[in-house]
């Protein structure tokens, strides 16, 4: 019974435990506020000056609002420009008061296309171009191995000096033989010569005199020769017809080419094919029965099949007097109106004759 009452005595809460409490709360309170104020004023005097100039430094890159709008109108002015200047010229022809009155389809070709080979076989020594390369005419594309032709045509200026000089010798002996004759001639007035004398001197001088023509026109063979060998030789240089770029790469050095062979091996019959950019133009075929729709100079829309929003201007150049009984079709030559990079030969195309309001 005492234990219990001792242990009740310990549990029970004294007015003095109540105000020691209350003391302890207190002090708890007005240290964590003290804490509190102490950090504030730590962070103020520490971060407030760099927040300041960061803001003062945002504040003075801040764009003026009139500045921004005058240079999204300055930006807008160039954007529209630099559309402008990418417009196709195709945007000068308007097909808005167009009627589309007869379709087509067709392909673009080229009026110039070569496929450039030499007019010699040889062995092709080096070859100058490359696929999709630009060339202008005269350009050399390639050369062949002329060690031979260069022999020959040495040799045929050798034999045009060889004349030259029989020529000068041949006139030398010519002038004394007239010197001769007019001496015999003299003497015959004084009675020193013979008549013989005199008729075999003449002899010599006509001789001679015919000799010089024959030797003159010798020379002239021989310079004619030495210029077909000089014509040989050349042929073993290949050069552009027109200008043009490059499409096609035939031969590679080492190989032989030979324009009269079928090709195969190591045989080429061309050393690579040009294409004049300038000369392309739409082909279409026309059915027969909607020919009569297809007049010269006619306009027409056309598009690529790889562009097919893009309206290219164009008219009729010619119809071809000619029907093809097969498909009965008309062939159509189309002119494209402008020139752009990214018309290229063999492309489909699709075409619209049209009907204008006039």
């Amino acid at each position: 019974m005492e234990n219990k009452n001792e242990l009740l005595s310990q549990l029970k809460i004294t007015d003095d435990d109540t105000k020691k409490n209350e003391l302890n709360v207190s002090h708890l309170i007005v240290a964590s506020m003290s804490a509190a104020i102490a950090a504030g004023l730590l962070v103020y005097f520490l971060f407030v000056p760099e927040l300041e100039q960061q803001l003062q430094h945002v504040i003075t890159e801040t764009p003026d609002p009139q500045h921004q709008i005058n240079s999204s109108v300055s930006a807008t002015e160039i954007s529209a420009g630099s559309r402008e200047q990418k417009i196709d010229e195709s945007a000068k022809f308007q097909f808005s008061n167009s009627e589309e009155i007869l379709n087509a389809s067709g392909y673009i070709t080229a009026r110039r296309i070569a496929t450039v080979s030499a007019e010699a076989m040889g062995l092709i020594k080096s070859v100058n171009v490359e696929e999709g390369m630009k060339v202008s005419s005269g350009q050399i594309l390639a050369t062949l191995d002329d060690s031979v032709a260069s022999v020959s045509v040495r040799l045929a200026k050798a034999r045009v000096d060889v004349l030259r000089t029989r020529i000068t010798a041949t006139e030398i002996d010519l002038q004394e033989s007239k010197r001769v004759l007019k001496r015999l001639k003299k003497l015959d007035e004084e009675s020193y010569s013979s008549e013989s004398q005199i008729t075999k001197a003449q002899a010599g001088v006509d001789k001679l005199q015919s000799l010089l023509v024959s030797s003159r026109a010798d020379i002239i063979v021989a310079q004619l020769q030495a210029e077909q060998q000089q014509e040989l030789l050349d042929n073993h240089t290949i050069r552009a017809p027109f200008a043009g770029i490059v499409t096609v790469k035939n031969a590679q050095p080492g190989e032989i080419v030979a324009p009269s062979s079928a090709g195969g091996g190591f045989t080429r019959t061309g050393i690579c094919t040009i294409v004049d950019m300038d000369s392309l133009e739409i082909e279409v075929d026309v059915n027969e029965a909607y020919i009569g729709r297809v007049k010269k100079d006619q306009q027409v829309k056309a598009n690529l099949d790889a562009y097919p929003s893009w309206n290219i201007p164009a008219s009729v150049i010619a119809i071809i007097p000619t029907a093809d009984r097969a498909k009965a079709t008309v062939r159509v030559r189309i002119r494209i109106e402008v020139k752009d990079n990214r018309i290229l030969p063999d492309m489909g195309v699709k075409v619209a004759f049209l009907r204008t309001d006039k």
